[in-house]
């Protein structure tokens, strides 16, 4: 189970609820001795970053909670939009580069292939998302300090 701290700052309905990191990016070790992730957050990520997560314990603005994730759903997201995107890019190129009728012609046939088969990949993606019950972050508790 993945969890991380976050405060509540908006209700967007019932079920949704938007929230907020109150720390800072990396693992929350860095005091100048460590791996220095924490500075590469703040030089890309100036914003703080807010995301829409199940509010099933009826949280309020304000509250600071534990937001939980199953740990596999990252690695099905990550699957489903990096790798499958990319494997339709190469079988595209394939594709058209094999049925090219001339062979000075399969570079630009594979590149059109390729173009093609990355967007149908990215098509793909957001269907199966769609269709597909990937767990949701959810709140699991609140903070009781």
């Amino acid at each position: 189970m993945l969890e991380t701290r976050v405060v509540v700052v908006q209700l967007l309905n019932e079920e949704f609820a938007l929230v907020q990191a109150s720390q800072g990016g990396g693992c929350g070790q860095c005091s100048g001795k460590g791996c220095g992730a924490s500075k590469l957050s703040q030089v890309f990520c100036s914003k703080p970053r807010q995301f829409r997560v199940v509010n099933g314990i009826a949280a309020v603005v304000g509250d600071e909670v534990i937001v939980s994730l199953v740990e596999g759903t990252v690695l099905q997201g990550i699957g489903l939009v990096y790798l499958l995107p990319l494997l339709m890019l190469l079988v595209g190129a394939a594709l058209a580069g094999y049925v090219a009728p001339h062979a000075d012609q399969h570079d630009g046939y594979a590149a059109f292939g390729a173009l093609f088969g990355l967007i149908a990949g990215f098509g793909c993606a957001k269907w199966i998302s769609s269709r597909q019950a990937f767990q949701k972050p959810y709140i699991a508790r609140k903070v009781l300090d």
